[in-house]
């Protein structure tokens, strides 16, 4: 169990981890101010039970952030 929290095993996964982040929370974070939920929750989306939650509670709440949908 001790090996596995090597020092160079953190660093490989921080590398792999940044990037992974950098790509998936800006879409979610533009989502979520246009749907008129505070933007931070954008970082709930790397959770994996709850991004499924998110995604539900997004789709089928109506959307202060544009008028012009009907819901």
């Amino acid at each position: 169990m001790g090996e596995l929290l090597q020092p160079w095993r953190l660093i490989v996964l921080l590398f792999l981890f940044v990037p992974f982040t950098a790509v998936i929370v800006p879409p979610f974070w533009m989502i979520f101010k246009k749907a008129g939920f505070q933007p931070v929750l954008s970082f709930l989306m790397l959770v994996p039970v709850i991004n499924l939650v998110m995604l539900y509670v997004v789709a089928f709440s109506s959307w202060k952030g544009n008028p012009s949908v009907v819901s």
